[in-house]
């Protein structure tokens, strides 16, 4: 280990060489540096004997120093602390000429530059220069032919627009021992003169976002970053081609040079809050996603699914569930997030976009993931996200940024050249503060009322505040300065060079088949149902429960007249409640319809397979709970012991069961709510309960609303009507001596039946119409939300918020 003095470097100098430097060596700096004494040089590559160090001119005279190294390499450096194992961001020919042909003309590439700490201070945060300003000349850092040393020259031309999307530009060799991970085709993405309007989304304007303009390139991470309701989710939709219904776009947008829509596999899009499969192991819940994904062979879909565990760094957690069980604990959020990121990564698929990566993460696991994003950029794929604030350490990972408030971009272009334009603006970005900070506290409306209410107080260091302007004043003059800077200009040029000529053209992955999708989703379905305690499980225990309970009540009724009513009593509480106690499948319920909706919206699944699968799985666990509460009621009770008549009395609860399931699942599609779910299914099953024609017989209900419709409406008519037949039709009793009765005519004042033997059948069928009736209407309203319609449902939640808001 050796260590090279800086004391006789001059600053401001551009081009002197320090030599003799090998992997890891130490650089001694002067002490009036704010990066501390020693600096550390990790891995160089191509010609690691020499370097040549780049110092800016004009720089404060705490950052007179050597701030940045750019090395021509493929960086990678390992931290002391061991808080990340690898951290590996490109730098290769591509990466260069990419960020010279993005930079203006007045400043050097930034996409390059790496941030150099103390050994061991990894946990120290970086500072940034205050507002620096570039050399007049681009410059990059290429070994010289026969030579020893790396120079600056000047930055050869861009590649063509057919190597920019097809990737094949040329890349250094990897370390030893890295983990190759597989390459991906990436797709150049521009945008130009992006306008979305939504009807009512803003008080002042319905422009959500105005005239944005940018671009996106293979192996590199562009963020949308703004503060909140800036128009950054808007504007992420309306480059994925995902905007809502009520949403207009206007401008453009090119994919590989072409104005054409994302076709299916092409693209990922990630939400904010994707819903997961906690029941089901990581590998398992990749795997099943694969099969609805991916045509072809389950040996391919399986080597796929180990791609994206390994690219998203995810083998210590491949056989974890996800959701944990009563004896571990789930997966943390971090790692949650990098499955639903996962689950996209298994199309492959050429443009990766996110909303909120980094949502509600710690600072540790924000690192984490958007180290691994970096090294899945790495790959090829052309990554797109949006972010609300980040780190420092978060921050110098980003390529691009495109900075937002209300709608209009007030900068898009290299990271760093963000600085320099917001000391441009007069804004310069204060040493010690994270830059995503000071970007956001320049552009946040919200902080001007923090102002307002502390204007008179002022603390140990000074102002509240750097930014000593209105924000609203300090947009207008940032986008003012955006606009006739150098940085719009090269934008356009490069958007202009993007879209002159058409690269490669996306094709179409391909899809698995519907009898696939079924078959995958109710297998699925059976796992979690099984897995689940409080899908079926728990129902089934509070049935047997319910059935005991009821069959101890009324046990002991002899075949007598007098026990025709009690009769009719325990039938009615046992099918109305067991309806009742089935909301207790609520949860599981807003769950999976949350899954589809997450799943449909990447058109991985469809509201006919999803009604399928889910029909099929639910089957066998209502049967079972049929079967099983019906056993404890009968026997306890004492009705008819003939076979044939038990076997209907299971078939008629099971299709009461069945209708109930499409009830709940008709109710849950509408709110996606527990509280407002259950509240809505017990006050339906309480009037149904009133109307079923028990408290008073159907013929003598007001005919208005309670006899028509409600009473044909609701299922317990059917059910109790059946079983009561079933019991009742074909029996006698006698009165007196002489006398007999039959079953019709001893249930006449207790419950309407009709007097036809074959009329259970009937009820049965009866029931069994509601059932597709309610599974079709679950298909409507599944097809209204997912189809990014306005909803009654959403439009109740905006009134209730509005409202409590008040």
């Amino acid at each position: 280990m050796q260590s090279i003095d800086l004391e006789n470097m001059k600053p401001g100098k551009v081009g002197q060489k320090i030599t003799h430097i090998s992997e890891h060596s130490y650089v001694r700096c002067p002490a009036s540096s704010h990066f501390g004494n020693t600096l550390t040089i990790f891995s160089c590559y191509s010609d690691p004997g020499s370097l040549k160090c780049l110092s800016s001119k004009g720089l404060a005279p705490s950052c007179d120093w050597l701030s940045f190294l750019r090395i021509h390499c493929n960086f990678s450096c390992k931290n002391i602390g061991g808080e990340m194992e690898e951290i590996q961001s490109q730098s290769d020919n591509y990466r260069s000429s990419s960020s010279s042909a993005s930079s203006p003309t007045s400043r050097v590439p930034s996409s390059s530059f790496f941030y150099l700490r103390k050994p061991g201070s990894l946990r120290q945060p970086i500072s940034f220069e205050d507002s620096p300003e570039w050399e007049d000349t681009d410059t990059d850092l290429r070994a010289e032919e026969g030579g020893d040393s790396i120079n600056a020259a000047t930055t050869p031309a861009s590649p063509t627009l057919s190597k920019l999307n097809s990737g094949s530009l040329p890349s250094p060799p990897l370390p030893e021992g890295a983990i190759v991970a597989r390459k991906i085709a990436g797709a150049s993405v521009v945008w130009k003169d992006l306008t979305v309007t939504i009807k009512g989304k803003r008080n002042y304007s319905d422009k959500v976002v105005k005239s944005s303009n940018g671009y996106a390139l293979p192996g590199t991470v562009t963020v949308i970053m703004g503060p909140a309701k800036s128009g950054k989710s808007t504007l992420l939709r309306a480059i994925a081609g995902r905007l809502h219904d009520s949403a207009k776009m206007f401008g453009e947008v090119f994919m590989n040079g072409a104005r054409s829509r994302l076709p299916y596999g092409s693209y990922g899009f990630v939400e904010r809050e994707a819903s997961l499969i906690g029941s089901l192991t990581v590998r398992e819940f990749l795997y099943y996603s694969a099969l609805l994904q991916l045509p072809g062979f389950l040996c391919q879909k399986s080597s796929v699914v180990e791609d994206a565990i390994v690219a998203m760094s995810l083998n210590d957690y491949a056989n974890k569930l996800i959701g944990g069980h009563c004896y571990m604990k789930g997966l943390p959020r971090g790692e949650r997030r990098r499955v639903s990121i996962a689950r996209e990564l298994v199309m492959r698929p050429h443009i990766l976009f996110i909303d909120e990566p980094l949502y509600h993460l710690d600072s540790v696991s924000a690192l984490l993931m958007m180290v691994t994003l970096k090294k899945l950029a790495g790959t090829g794929c052309t990554l797109i996200f949006t972010i609300y604030q980040s780190s420092t350490e978060v921050f110098g990972l980003f390529d691009r940024i495109c900075l937002l408030s209300n709608g209009n971009t007030l900068f898009f272009g290299e990271t760093l050249a963000c600085l320099q334009h917001f000391s441009n603006a007069g804004f310069p970005c204060p040493i010690m503060q994270s830059p995503s900070d000071h970007f956001l506290r320049a552009i946040n409306t919200d902080f001007d009322r923090i102002i307002a209410m502390c204007k008179n107080w002022q603390d140990d260091h000074g102002d509240l505040s750097s930014v000593n302007m209105d924000t609203a004043v300090a947009i207008r003059t940032l986008e003012a300065t955006y606009k006739s800077s150098a940085d719009a200009a090269a934008v356009e040029t490069m958007i202009l060079k993007l879209t002159e000529r058409e690269g490669p053209v996306i094709k179409n992955k391909g899809k698995a088949s519907t009898a696939t999708r079924v078959a995958v989703l109710t297998w699925r379905s059976l796992l979690i149902m099984s897995r689940e305690w409080r899908y079926f499980w728990l129902r089934l225990i509070l049935c047997m429960i319910l059935a005991f309970c009821i069959g101890t009540i009324f046990s002991g009724l002899k075949h007598s007249l007098s026990s025709v009513v009690s009769r009719v009593a325990a039938i009615f509480v046992f099918v109305s409640f067991a309806s009742l106690l089935s909301i207790a499948g609520v949860p599981a319920h807003i769950k999976e319809i949350k899954i589809f909706i997450c799943e449909e919206s990447n058109q991985h699944s469809g509201e006919f397979v999803f009604l399928i699968g889910n029909l099929l799985a639910s089957i066998p666990f209502l049967f079972l709970i049929s079967i099983s509460s019906s056993l404890v009621f009968y026997f306890l009770i004492g009705l008819q012991d003939e076979f044939s008549l038990l076997m209907y009395f299971v078939l008629n609860f099971f299709m009461c069961l069945l209708v109930n399931e499409g009830l709940m699942l008709a109710v849950t599609s509408i709110w996606l709510d527990v509280f407002w779910t259950i509240l809505t299914l017990v006050f339906i099953q309480v009037v149904m309960m009133l109307s079923a024609g028990y408290f008073r017989i159907r013929n003598a209900l007001p005919r208005p609303v309670w006899m028509y419709p409600l009473s044909y409406i609701t299922f317990h008519t059917y059910s109790i009507q059946g079983l009561l037949e079933n019991e009742y039709i074909g029996t006698s009793f006698a009165v007196g001596q002489v006398r007999t009765i039959t079953g019709y005519q001893a249930l006449r004042s207790a419950y309407d039946i009709s007097a036809d033997g074959n009329s259970k059948w009937g009820n049965l069928l009866v029931l069994f119409l509601m059932a597709a009736a309610y599974r079709f209407l679950v298909f409507v309203m599944l097809h209204f939300r997912v189809g990014r319609r306005a909803s009654a449902s959403r439009f109740l939640r905006c009134k209730m918020k509005r409202s409590n808001q008040r």
